[in-house]
């Protein structure tokens, strides 16, 4: 069965479930969820042969989520674990699946008290994810019956082989109804779990994904480790250093590449952003502007990407981690095209370390943790391109026009200062003393001083002004209100037609900004971002 271009839609999933897959930011489906869920859906058998972190648990949970009935009393599906790590994430991931059914699933393990897993059990649930121990506990208490199971899961099972829980999993196997649906996932397959397959499981589909994939040499892959809230700094400022580069940047959801893209403009990024929601006309349009050099940066979710038939892109960023190795192939197969050199960028935050693991190891890349250009590095890069372009101009003698020119400017000022004026004209938004408008540290930095702040202020542009019938006061409430500042230690506020600054002290400017972003101001939802040094009225 081919995977690729399938979506959601495509796999007879309910409408409530393709909203609940939508509302989770998943796009499309990842390959084990491609050619399993249809088989699950059909009541199937099914042995499933996938690494971790290949949305294994939505390839079992959705089809679970639509079997299960809502009224229904007593445990419907079972889930096998190995650790207790692997139960709480089966767990909170089934109660988001099937949080528009209102299904109910909990996570029962060792390690912890037993009483509080039997009153969960009591109050009644739909799904027990478990691991083998624990739950012989709870069957040989009488605190857990598995007479109303319609489906049984096992996750890892070579893990759980290996560990040695073989005879609880038997055990646990003979307690449910010998006509439930079995579904079995496992990164290898040794012969005992070949057994088990053939003694509990009613002819069941085997579903594998490979795990070869294509190497890319000309492609370096980096990855920067950091916070949520310093990944667009961090954008910003390897857009910076890039100089002439032509940046790809995924995230998963719709709402992240809106968020992403509308910063980036305001800014003062040539961005442009494009998902599911675009039309053929608006996809058309973003894509040619991007052809034709018209924006430096593109912010995409994966599924939107697909078909891009641009073969000049220099730099692509996971700007949030793929959901599988599958995935990270495929996004930074965009760059390094036509003989060209690429940059494949990953961001990930410190929970994120397994799943990068994760990717490296199936996918076998080499992909060396980088450091991010500090302020100075950006800065001397632009300058060091700017000699460059000046010498070829030079060598060429393409210049011969503007002498004249030349010669008439520095009759009235000094060719040092008519130079320092064109370095600040093509450096505009870039701190000499060490910064671009991005700031090193996210809101503040001395860039900001550049805007019009008083010493120790920074100037914040807010998209609301006189049109939406906003007042001073109401800005300087609300920040105030929000984020815990005295209102006295606002400073001043300019409401133009459609936008307004205001002045906030420079050590709580993240603050504001991290809590005023997105607000309802008046019936609006405002965009809040520092000013930018040519922001000036």
């Amino acid at each position: 069965m081919k995977t690729e271009g399938l979506t959601f839609a495509d796999l007879g999933l309910s409408p409530e479930m393709l909203k609940t897959v939508m509302n989770m930011g998943f796009e499309v489906p990842t390959p084990i969820q491609a050619k399993t869920i249809p088989v699950l859906l059909q009541g199937k058998d099914v042995i499933g042969q996938a690494q971790t972190g290949t949305g294994k648990t939505a390839a079992f949970g959705l089809p679970i989520v639509e079997m299960i009935s809502k009224g229904a009393v007593g445990v419907q599906a079972l889930i096998l674990a190995p650790t207790r790590e692997l139960a709480m994430q089966a767990a909170e991931e089934m109660n988001k699946l099937g949080a528009v059914k209102r299904l109910h699933a909990i996570p029962v393990y060792g390690g912890t008290s037993i009483e509080r897993q039997i009153n969960a059990l009591k109050r009644g649930v739909h799904v027990v994810v478990g691991t083998p121990g624990r739950l012989i506990d709870h069957l040989d208490r009488g605190t857990l019956k598995l007479k109303d199971v319609k489906v049984v899961v096992l996750d890892e099972a070579d893990e759980m082989l290996d560990m040695g829980f073989i005879d609880d999993i038997t055990k646990i196997l003979k307690s449910t109804p010998a006509e439930r649906q079995t579904m079995l996932f496992s990164a290898t397959m040794p012969d005992a779990i070949l057994k088990i397959s053939k003694r509990y499981m009613r002819n069941p589909e085997k579903v594998s994904i490979a795990t070869s994939v294509l190497t890319a040499p000309k492609i370096n892959q980096i990855f920067y480790e950091m916070r949520p809230g310093e990944k667009l700094d961090a954008l910003c400022r390897l857009v910076d250093a890039s100089d002439s580069g032509v940046f790809l940047v995924f995230c998963h959801t719709k709402r992240e590449v809106d968020d992403v893209a509308s910063n980036l403009k305001l800014k003062g990024y040539d961005s442009d952003a494009m998902h599911g929601d675009y039309t053929q006309s608006q996809r058309e349009s973003v894509l040619k502007r991007f052809r034709d050099n018209k924006r430096d940066v593109l912010v995409a979710t994966q599924l939107s990407a697909r078909g891009l038939d641009i073969s000049n892109i220099s730099h692509v960023v996971n700007y949030s981690i793929p959901q599988d190795p599958e995935s990270y192939i495929h996004r930074i197969g965009r760059t390094g095209r036509a003989g060209r050199e690429g940059v494949a960028i990953t961001f990930v935050s410190p929970r994120e370390d397994k799943q990068l693991r994760l990717i490296r190891s199936v996918s076998k890349a080499d992909i060396k943790r980088g450091k991010l250009p500090t302020r100075e590095d950006v800065l001397t890069g632009r300058l060091n391109t700017l000699k460059e372009k000046v010498q070829e101009f030079i060598d060429d003698k393409r210049f011969d026009v503007f002498l004249k020119l030349a010669n008439e400017m520095t009759e009235e000022v000094s060719p040092v200062e008519a130079l320092a004026a064109l370095l600040k004209f093509q450096l505009e938004g870039f701190d000499v003393r060490g910064g671009t408008s991005s700031g090193e540290g996210g809101t503040s930095g001395s860039a900001l001083d550049e805007t019009g702040a008083p010493p120790g202020y920074s100037r914040l542009f807010m998209t609301i002004g006189r049109e939406q019938g906003v007042k001073a006061t109401d800005i300087v409430n609300e920040i105030s209100k929000k984020a815990g500042i005295s209102a006295q230690s606002i400073k001043k506020v300019s409401i133009f037609e459609t936008f307004t600054f205001v002045e906030v002290p420079r050590d709580a400017a993240e603050k504001v900004i991290d809590l005023m972003h997105r607000s309802i101001i008046q019936g609006r939802k405002v965009v809040v971002a520092p000013a930018k040094p040519k922001d000036r009225h």
